[in-house]
């Protein structure tokens, strides 16, 4: 079920709502259930077959959650060091959730690859991804490595449930923190209606939708165009390449950032806070400032569970390089099972190390004034980041070589005014220039001059002011839905 379906948005979420807060009236743990099923149900509604995969995954790592912190306990009463017991539980619960993991999302990948350097003509074992595994794991595992520093205070099993499944964030997003949900959960005020949370969620969840529906998708053809182009072979102008290359890299920012306002407003209206996943990332003035904006939980849960126990910046200055270097490399394996993801990893793992080296070499100097600095760290950030973006959308890398000499005229058709403004974006396309370009502005306008989302502040106060908002809201959906009419699947899905 997506967030910018009919169903959802007229029936999924009004009847969720509407029975949560009459059950809270009831019973707590009755709504905390009613949600809980909710959120199994928004998801078997995808493929009710991976249902039981999902919740084989919450009691498996419930249960070593409750071991690792019952043998913290028995540890320190027998003064063991470092708390062998519940250390070997931690290590054995990761590799069964990466075991999982690697099975459905890389196991044709590396089939794929062993039979290429072999040639054994391998059977592809054609494994279908369950939707949202990458995200449902890494909160698990964060859950985990919680629990054996001793973070976790709670193990209500309906909550644990809760914690994993919450719907608006299963599929895609944010990855959670259990400590930071748990309290939430627990709260007496979570399950009274606040309608003024009830307003500014959907006020944010329209907003989302608006993102997805009138920008994202109105934007994917050009980039579908270009890209496909390209794997056909066909060699596009510098002005072309640019064109697809911007379109994907404003849809993508779109459609991901559309989701996670859309899945923040969703929670809201149950009064729950989901953390930023985003902070206006294009605004970046460094690559290192890019990853404190962009995916934002995902570059906690990089640097908390997998940075810093390699050592973080601890070890010298080439060990520290070494871990971004790794760090980024996985961190572009877990978008999904292909080279190209492994290169975007690689290629923001040097963006990393250059800039500390850049860091490293200024400190204490001011080359140019601050504004000035700002306008040509982000420009370069900018460029470094849609190239990357190339690498990241293309099916392969020689589609990623044709795109990037396309783009700084390496290799490129020569370009033609008179297409740009009249004809044909490729010829493979029956797309306008002129068409991306009236896009194009007003949405490198919107990445680059209004705030962010998470610093928007709506109206409230009122039951008439919350109601005005609402009126609003349900416009801009009718809009929204109106304006295109089909639903198309968020990017992220398929990461």
């Amino acid at each position: 079920m997506l967030f910018n379906s009919y169903a959802f948005i007229f029936f999924y979420l009004p009847v969720v709502l509407i029975g949560f807060f009459r059950l809270a009236k009831i019973n707590h743990a009755y709504a905390s259930g009613w949600l809980a099923l909710s959120s199994l149900f928004f998801y078997a509604y995808w493929n009710p077959a991976y249902i039981g995969l999902l919740l084989g995954s919450i009691v498996c790592n419930y249960a070593f959650g409750t071991w690792i912190a019952k043998s913290r306990t028995e540890d320190r009463g027998l003064r063991i060091q470092r708390h062998e017991i519940s250390k070997k539980l931690l290590i054995a619960a990761i590799a069964a959730n990466l075991t999982l993991l690697g099975y459905y999302k890389y196991a044709d990948f590396f089939i794929a690859n062993i039979d290429s350097l072999t040639g054994l003509h391998l059977q592809m074992a054609n494994i279908v991804l369950p939707l949202g595994i990458s995200f449902f794991t890494f909160t698990q595992i964060a859950y985990l490595v919680d629990t054996y520093q001793g973070r976790v205070k709670e193990y209500n099993f309906i909550h644990y449930v809760l914690f994993v499944t919450y719907f608006p964030h299963l599929i895609a997003g944010p990855i959670l923190h259990h400590k930071e949900m748990m309290p939430q959960f627990a709260k007496q005020t979570s399950y009274k209606i606040d309608w003024n949370n009830v307003a500014n969620g959907l006020m944010l969840f329209t907003l989302g939708l608006c993102k997805k529906t009138l920008l994202a998708d109105a934007l994917a053809p050009y980039a579908n165009g270009v890209f496909h182009a390209a794997e056909l072979g066909i060699l596009p102008t510098t002005y072309e390449a640019w064109a697809g290359a911007l379109a994907y890299t404003l849809q993508l920012y779109f459609d991901f950032s559309g989701y996670t306002d859309m899945a923040l407003g969703i929670a809201l209206m149950f009064n729950i806070r989901l953390p930023a996943n985003f902070d206006s990332p294009y605004k970046a003035t460094s690559i290192i400032d890019f990853w404190r904006r962009w995916h934002m939980t995902l570059s906690r849960f990089l640097r908390d569970y997998l940075y810093i126990p390699l050592g973080g910046n601890r070890k010298g200055r080439m060990r520290r390089y070494a871990n971004l270097m790794i760090t980024m490399l996985l961190g572009g394996l877990w978008h999904g099972a292909g080279w190209t993801f492994v290169a975007w990893g690689a290629l923001h793992g040097i963006y990393l190390t250059i800039n500390n080296l850049w860091r490293d070499a200024t400190a204490g100097k001011v080359l140019l004034p601050g504004r000035i600095g700002s306008m040509i760290g982000g420009a370069i950030t900018f460029i470094a980041v849609v190239a990357a973006w190339v690498v990241f959308r293309s099916s392969d890398i020689a589609q990623a070589r044709t795109m990037l000499e396309a783009m700084f005229g390496i290799h490129a058709r020569a370009i033609s005014f008179h297409s740009v403004l009249h004809g044909q974006l490729l010829l493979a396309t029956d797309l306008s220039g002129r068409d991306l370009i009236r896009l194009l502005l007003p949405s490198l306008a919107w990445v680059w001059l209004l705030p962010n989302s998470s610093h928007l502040r709506f109206i409230g106060g009122s039951a008439a002011l919350a109601l005005l908002q609402a009126t609003v809201a349900f416009c801009f959906i009718a809009l929204a839905i109106d304006q295109f009419g089909s639903y198309s699947p968020f990017l992220y899905f398929r990461f």
